[in-house]
């Protein structure tokens, strides 16, 4: 609370800086007559004091967040939005959709984080954005960049994020900030299979102050990602664990390049036999049995190999990569083509044919009509001559 009044003042001005001491005495008088949060967003509503209450509500909602209380965090969010969407107040617009992005992204929903992140840059171009901001929202961006797999866009945006808060050091926690942005980085480079370029990144001047335990421990996974080695990466996990412990991206990353070294090791291992012994691959691979069998059959389904597991032998059938016969498929296409020349031309006849009735019909019809001209001229004709005779007589 007193930090948000803080906060406040400053950015009222110098004029206002004067009345500080008096802001953070009344702030504490709030803060000692009130136990919960209720009773201080309670007593706050009652003195009329929108702007504090919307600040505090939005440091509980990260709070909460913080604390892994997801839904919780999502309750007070979709609140505080309705009510600063009316006031259409721009920059705690962008603090509140950047919040919910990373809180939809903890629960693994990549569409409504990506949708608010989207909200949080669309209001953050209306407005002049703080570095700090525009360093928090690159990061949000390179994370989700990250999770659908598009690593050099990702990097990019952490390299934006690291550079922003290499110039904040002095305020707060930039320089811890910083160094997780840094270590994003390294790992969008082990990502994308461009372990080479980690040096060229870990050369800069900006940089060489934040080598720490963070920095070697991705040093190290690259190292055994270049050598392909499974055993020393799985040492490296286990020397550098802390460092890993605390990141969930960095953690869920490293998981699923583990499974891709796997799935390489496991190919290389089968690729010179036709049939071999699943005991034989996990003493190569230095893995459990089981573990090794039912990688084996997922790769299987993903057909990502072409052979079967027989159970009563405890083998792996490996197939020959079956040749596509182009013979069949462009005669399938030639009979299609076939296919549709002679319904055309069956429907070319068929409108000839039906042409050539409706002539005939139109002839049919003229001959009736000129019957019956023929026909009426002659009695017009008798009934003449008739009257003609008559006046002779």
């Amino acid at each position: 609370l007193i930090s948000i009044y803080r906060e406040r003042i400053v950015c009222c001005g110098s004029n206002r800086t004067e009345r500080m001491p008096t802001k953070l005495a009344e702030g504490k008088k709030i803060l000692e007559s009130c136990n919960t949060e209720q009773e201080l967003t309670d007593r706050i509503r009652i003195e009329k004091r929108t702007f504090l209450r919307h600040r505090l509500q939005n440091k509980l909602a990260n709070l909460l967040f913080q604390k892994e209380s997801f839904q919780a965090s999502l309750d007070i969010i979709s609140k505080l939005l309705r009510e600063v969407r009316r006031l259409d107040d721009k920059a705690l617009l962008v603090d509140i959709h950047l919040l919910e992005s990373k809180v939809y992204h903890a629960l693994k929903n990549l569409s409504k984080a990506k949708a608010a992140l989207v909200a949080s840059r669309m209001a953050a171009n209306a407005i002049y954005c703080p570095p700090l901001q525009q360093a928090s929202l690159d990061a949000q961006s390179g994370i989700l960049g990250a999770q659908e797999g598009d690593f050099k866009t990702a990097y990019s945006y952490f390299f934006e994020a690291f550079e922003g808060y290499n110039g904040l050091i002095p305020l707060g926690d930039c320089q811890q900030a910083a160094h997780k942005a840094l270590k994003y980085m390294l790992l969008c480079k082990i990502m994308s299979h461009s372990v080479d370029e980690m040096s060229q990144v870990l050369a800069a001047k900006n940089v060489l102050k934040y080598s720490g335990p963070g920095v070697k421990a991705m040093t190290a996974v690259a190292a055994a990602f270049k050598a392909r080695d499974l055993h020393q990466y799985q040492a490296t996990m286990k020397e550098h664990s802390p460092e890993f412990k605390g990141d969930s991206i960095i953690q869920s990353h490293l998981e699923n390049l583990y499974e891709q070294m796997v799935e390489q090791h496991l190919t290389r291992i089968i690729e010179p036999y036709s049939q071999v012994q699943i005991e034989h691959i996990a003493q190569r691979i230095n893995l459990p049995k089981d573990q090794v069998e039912t990688k084996l059959s997922q790769m299987i389904l993903d057909k990502k190999i072409n052979a079967t597991l027989d159970q009563g032998t405890q083998c792996l059938i490996v197939y020959d990569d079956q040749l596509d016969d182009r013979a069949y498929p462009a005669a399938i296409s030639t009979l299609e083509n076939m296919g549709k020349v002679v319904e055309v031309l069956f429907d070319k006849w068929a409108g000839k044919f039906e042409k050539k009735e409706e002539e005939e019909k139109k002839d049919k019809d003229k001959d009736k009509k000129d019957g019956e001209k023929d026909k009426d001229g002659k009695e017009k004709d008798g009934k003449e001559k008739e009257k003609k005779e008559k006046k002779g007589n």
